[in-house]
């Protein structure tokens, strides 16, 4: 058994590392093209000027580094579903107070350190759980664990936004969703073992700190947030990271921009009234209501108890759960190439419409129209669809979307703000969906499931702002509320 687990982990590994290969060379040669580079352009005497944009390779490996945090968020998300309800109770109370720190964090200590102090209550409470042999020390580490998971989601999704040049910011965002699948699978393959092999799960939690620790080994040699860096008042740091960022070339013009987005009160206290009912309240509130709709729609239901639903169709949990991640992660990978060409908004209304579809096959499924065998498959294939249409957008695009709709001076506790209301639906849906689909049955459950992502469509519809293209600091001027 041990070997058949070496080799998958192998697998998802150098799937890993494969894919993000095929993003580099295909991204290379998509991007030289004149359409996307815009490296220079003729001018009407003849004479080429440049207007090119800055290197993508540059900032990359620092994006991959920091989506090791979404790695390990998949993987504990991906453990807690095989966990019992007090363990996962546990780690979603560290995650919801992570993600009320996060903000204070972030912007106290600037987001590489972030990561850091991310990545430390993951290896300590990795640790505690691998070692304790009472329910005490297992709630401490897993509460310990969910701490860090709830300050990774904003910090990746505002560094990468930071650091990322505009034309691939969408491409860059979404690797935070493939880490995250991959995390799941890597859960799943890994967790196998555990039903046959006495102990076994000390090992799955011993894993987990690899990571954690190879994320904080490696933001040590990676670039600061220039923002955070000119927020703070570093300015020759913020050119410094600048140049190691976009190459010298850019700095003046980057540097330019970014005094604009950061001129006047970005060095003032934030309060908490600008955003809940003052100047900022609008675009708080949109990032709030994204993260409730997605939590909201389903998701977590298909989630948790996908294993159940393959069960009745004849199929191993184990395996079940390797199709929902083959098939999320499959949905990510297309997000990933359309989210710079299609756009984020379109992403998010065709994948809750997809959502409702899948939905709608579910009810199906529970009305009972069907013979018996063909309800099962039409409710695995509903399932299928709801995993892969949320993987193409209510997935990546809400954290990434808020990233750059947040002014900079805002844009830590705004992420925090969003990230709590997040976690709160996330205990919540959890804790009563079987209550509700006992009291109400499946139909009536899944069909108010269709209801929200129907409403997901028309709320991104009339919303939502396309950010496709644009830089930060021409987003922040186009959001920003008059006074």
């Amino acid at each position: 058994m041990s070997l058949v687990l070496q080799f998958f982990v192998q697998v998802i590994f150098m799937q890993y590392i494969f894919l993000l290969t095929v993003v580099v060379k295909w991204g290379g040669k998509l991007l030289s093209l004149p359409f996307f580079s815009g490296i220079s352009e003729q001018s009407h005497n003849g004479v080429l000027k440049d207007i090119g944009n800055p290197s993508w390779k540059r900032p990359l490996p620092y994006v991959v580094v920091a989506t090791l945090s979404s790695f390990l968020f998949g993987y504990h998300l991906g453990g807690s579903t095989l966990a019992e309800g007090l363990v996962v109770s546990s780690c979603l109370g560290g995650a919801f107070l992570g993600s009320i720190f996060s903000g204070l964090i972030a912007d106290g200590l600037g987001r590489r350190r972030s990561f850091q102090l991310c990545a430390l209550p993951m290896i300590i409470g990795s640790s505690i759980s691998a070692t304790t042999s009472s329910l005490g020390g297992m709630l401490l580490g897993r509460f310990l664990v969910g701490t860090g998971m709830g300050v990774g989601p904003p910090v990746v999704a505002m560094y990468v936004s930071e650091v990322s040049p505009a034309f691939v910011r969408g491409t860059y965002g979404s690797f935070t969703q493939i880490a995250t699948c991959l995390g799941l699978m890597t859960a799943f393959f890994i967790g196998i073992p555990a039903k046959s092999v006495l102990g076994w799960w000390r090992v799955c939690f011993w894993i987990s700190a690899i990571p954690a620790v190879l994320l904080a080994f490696l933001m040590e040699f990676s670039a600061e947030s220039p923002h955070w860096l000119l927020k703070r008042g570093k300015i020759a740091d913020a050119e410094e990271e600048l140049e190691r960022l976009f190459g010298a070339s850019h700095v003046k013009p980057a540097m330019a921009e970014l005094c604009k987005s950061g001129r006047g009160d970005d060095m003032d206290t934030i309060k908490i009234s600008e955003l809940i009912h003052g100047r900022h309240f609008k675009v708080v509130f949109l990032g709030s209501v994204l993260f409730a709709l997605q939590q909201l729609s389903g998701i977590n239901a298909v989630f948790y108890f996908s294993s159940t639903v393959f069960r009745s169709a004849g199929v191993s949990s184990d395996i079940g759960n390797i199709c929902i991640g083959v098939v999320n992660l499959s949905g990510s990978i297309v997000a990933m190439i359309l989210m710079d060409t299609l756009g984020r908004k379109v992403l998010l209304i065709w994948s809750f419409l997809g959502m409702a579809l899948a939905m709608g096959l579910q009810v199906t499924a529970a009305s009972g129209f069907l013979q018996g065998s063909e309800n099962m498959y039409l409710s695995v294939a509903g399932m299928l669809l709801f995993v892969v249409t949320f993987s193409l957008g209510a997935g990546p695009v809400p954290g990434l979307l808020l990233s750059e709709i947040f002014p900079g001076r805002i844009r830590a506790t705004a992420m925090a703000i969003c990230m709590a209301v997040h976690w709160v639906i996330n205990f919540f849906v959890g804790l009563l969906f079987l209550h509700l689909l006992e009291i109400l049955g499946p139909k009536t459950l899944y069909t108010v499931f269709t209801t929200i992502c129907l409403m997901a469509v028309a709320f991104v519809k009339k919303n939502v702002v396309e950010t496709k293209g644009k830089s930060l600091h021409e987003l922040e001027m186009a959001l920003l509320p008059v006074d």
